[in-house]
This record gives structure tokens, sequence and C-alpha cells, in this order.
């Protein structure tokens, strides 16, 4: 009789379980089953099975692994963390999909082949007149754009807090659920508060939206925030933000940050780079575009934006010129008088306000509770 050649199990390793953002972490065992990852959570709840073949891992198992972040197509939005370098091996053994030098060979291939194409496209693009980034942008899988959206988020808010008070969070994802209801299909955003006294707002690739603490703050009304929402949205939307990354550090390195290769040197810095580029005007217009046909759609006054835009204009005129390396709305965000008329031109329309006044003060209050942002343990 031939020898059992399946991987010998292992025993339980500890694991801290999340289900999804904003709720906190159960800690737990997991152990390498025959079909899946076993795990048992101290919480009670009943014990779980996370199938190999439907596992996805954070960053590839490398042979010295200590430790694996794993989510499962089984559980969306659930992430779980184990620690151990014999878990790590051993699951390692057991998907081999999730081991590093599979990925890499995988990721070579792919960017060896898009780098090709998309070289090309940009010779084509300059004998042409035409620029090609946008066109790349709407090319690539959301996973990969999600991985350059992380980075360049990271990056942004390096020295600040994620704002996660509950009832903030609730309030927030009421207010962008709102909004979504004009977006087109396949369109979602995830939008964070960071605790960060600076007034502005920013789209980042992966369809994710960054906002302020400061900004919060100086807004007076919650459809002033949806209207600056539905302007990131916008951005988000027409892949402004891909686009500007890819013109600005080049296609090789924005494709090393989105097949999950390391980012050193003024790539660290992506986020940063991408505040300070900002949009031209006529991105700036396509963001206006589907910010009041999102607004619209969500039966919110276009009002708040334009008072906004015409408060924030004030207050920069007042306060003078921004030190050089200070981010402020109207450096990145170019505010010409034609935009907050083309805001008040708009035709009325049924509308209630977007936030009742108890979400709108949870919202403003977010910050109450902040985290720490999570380091890499590896």
């Amino acid at each position: 009789m031939p020898a059992d050649r399946s991987p010998a199990p292992f025993a339980k390793s500890y694991c801290r379980f999340t289900a999804r953002r904003g709720v906190p972490p159960a800690d737990g065992t997991a152990s390498l089953g025959e079909t899946g990852i076993e795990i048992k959570l101290t919480d009670g709840t009943p014990r779980r099975i996370w199938r190999y073949d439907e596992l996805k891992v954070d960053e590839p198992i490398r042979p010295n692994a200590i430790n694996v972040l794993l989510s499962s197509g089984e559980e969306p939005g659930a992430s779980l963390f184990v620690q151990g370098p014999e878990f790590a091996a051993g699951l390692g053994a057991r998907a081999s999909q999730l081991t590093a030098r599979i990925g890499q060979v995988r990721r070579r291939r792919i960017g060896i082949a898009l780098l090709a194409l998309f070289t090309g496209l940009i010779a084509a693009g300059v004998i042409l007149s035409w620029s090609p980034a946008k066109w790349i942008a709407n090319t690539l899988p959301l996973s990969w754009r999600e991985r350059l959206g992380n980075t360049a988020r990271e990056s942004l808010t390096e020295d600040h807090k994620e704002c996660v008070d509950p009832a903030g969070l609730t309030a927030l994802k009421k207010l962008a659920t709102r909004l979504s209801m004009g977006i087109p299909a396949g369109n979602t955003f995830d939008v964070r508060v960071y605790d960060w006294q600076l007034m502005n707002a920013f789209a980042v690739p992966g369809e994710q939206i960054v906002l302020t603490k400061g900004l919060l703050d100086k807004a007076q009304s919650p459809d002033e925030v949806a209207g600056v929402l539905a302007h990131e949205m916008g951005h988000g939307i027409e892949l402004h933000p891909e686009a500007a990354i890819i013109r600005g550090v080049g296609l090789g390195a924005a494709l090393e940050i989105m097949l999950g290769g390391t980012t050193g040197g003024g790539l660290a810095n992506v986020g940063l780079m991408l505040a300070q580029l900002g949009y031209s005007r006529s991105a700036e217009r396509e963001a206006d575009k589907h910010a009041l046909e999102l607004l619209k759609a969500a039966a919110i006054a276009p009002k708040g934006l334009g008072d906004f835009f015409t408060r924030v204009m004030k207050m920069e005129a007042d306060e003078g010129s921004a030190p050089p390396k200070a981010l402020s709305w109207l450096r990145t965000h170019p505010l010409p008088e034609e935009r907050v008329r083309l805001v008040r031109q708009q035709a009325a329309y049924p509308a209630t306000p977007a936030l009742d006044a108890q979400s709108w003060q949870d919202l403003k209050s977010i910050c109450d509770k902040t985290r720490e942002r999570e380091k890499d343990e590896n």
C-alpha cells in the first residue's frame, strides 16, 4: 500500500478573527483540517471552516513566514490573522496558490505582458497626442486598483489615526449608502475619516475616499459634507486618482504596487504626491457633473455644496497663502467662481437633509474614538 503523502496535521494556533470593519476582533484558535481552516473562537460563536480553495492572503506565504492574514470568498469582509510559522508552512502546503513562489511567477508573467502592452500604448499616445493613462486605469482589475489605493491612503494618512466611533461610522455609512443610489452599477466606495485637523477630502484609487476631521469640523450642515463626498465619488467614478498616479510615477512603478511588489523611494509618498498633483479643469468638471447627479438621485439639495465652496474660498482669502507644505481644499481642488455658479444654476427638486439631526451629530463626533494604524507584524 502506498504511503500517505498528505501533509501532517498541526496543533491549534492562536488566531484573531474580525467579522467586518468596525467590529472588535475575537480571539480563538485555528487548525488545518482536511478541506479547510477550522476556526474556533472564544466568544462562543459556532465553529467555522474556511475552505482552502476560497482563501486569499494579504501577503504571499514565504518560507520564513511567521504569521498569515487571510480572507475568504465564503465570508466577504471578514479577516483572519493566525500566528505561528508551522501553521504558515502547513497552510502553504495545502493551499499552494497562497505561496510567494506561485504568486511571484504569476505576477511576473502578468506584469511583463501588461508592461509591454501599455508601453506600446504610451508610445502610440505620444505619436497621436492622446494620453492613455485613463484608458489604462479602466483596464485594471478592481483588486489591483484597491492595492494601489491602500498604498496611497496609508502613506497619505500615516501620521493620523482613523476615526471609528460606532455611532459615527453608522452615520457615515448611512450617508455613503444614500449617495450610492446614483452611482453606476458596480461602483461602491470605502469612505474613512481620519483625525486630521486639515480641512480636506481625497479620492484615492480603488474607489476609496478619505475625509478629515478638519472638514467635518468646518462643515455647517450634512448637506455640505454630502456635496464634498459626492464630488470625490465623481473623481472615483472617472478613475481620476488612478490616472493621476500612472502619469505621476509612471506605469512601471504603479504596476509594482498593484502587483504586490515592495514600494521604496518616492513610491512611499505616493499618497502625498497624489494630493499635490491635483486634477485638470476638465477632470474637476467631470467630478462636479457626477456630484450634482448623485445629489439629485439621493434627493439631497446641491445648495450645501455651493455654500461650502463659497465659504472655503472666503476662508482661504482671509487666511492668505498657506505654508508651502500645507494641503488645503483649494490647493487640491481648484474652485473657480464658475463652479459655484454651476451649483447655483441647478433647477430645484424635492430634497431632504442628507442626515437627520442625531446622525449629523454622530458623524461630527466620529473621532471621539480612534485607532492606531495596524503595523505589519511580519
